[in-house]
């Protein structure tokens, strides 16, 4: 490569190419039951794809506390009890609607669901199921978050 070449691919290309991915937290929201656990699935706004409320980190709250008002507004859950420590992560491909797009690796976070209320922020744009992790790994599409459900 010519050093004109090399010099623009190291300090233009090659960064921007390189971005850090973008950071989010999920809830992994749970019940008990006498067949085991269950998970709460819910649709995507845009395509209606099952997936886990998640969001980006919210000012003056922590990554499970985030987690914990994602599950909220895009699911219903009240009264949850979120774990402290993520119990991994996934990437997936953040669409805007500009049409642009971003990596985001985003963290799980276990939240037991003490209640699902009828009313809340996005009840009208989303659908939202109960069924066991196996069920939901089969439902999801981002492989890693198809593993942890699995293990669950």
């Amino acid at each position: 490569m010519t050093p004109i070449f090399n010099k623009a691919w190291s300090e233009v290309l090659d960064p921007f190419f390189r971005r850090p991915k973008e950071l989010q937290v999920a809830a992994l929201c749970y019940r008990r039951r006498k067949s085991g656990k269950e998970v709460l699935l819910i649709t995507s706004r845009d395509t209606g794809r099952w997936i886990l409320p998640k969001g980006w980190p919210i000012d003056g709250l922590d990554a499970p506390g985030s987690a914990l008002q994602e599950a909220w507004e895009e699911a219903g859950v009240k009264d949850g009890r979120v774990a402290n420590d993520p119990i991994g992560s996934f990437e997936y491909q953040k669409r805007f609607d500009s049409g642009a797009s971003a990596t985001c690796n985003t963290h799980v976070f276990p939240v037991e669901v003490g209640h699902l209320a009828r009313n809340f922020p996005e009840r009208d744009e989303r659908r939202r199921k109960w069924v066991s992790p196996v069920k939901a790994a089969e439902m999801v599409q981002e492989p890693q978050l198809r593993e942890m459900l699995r293990t669950f």
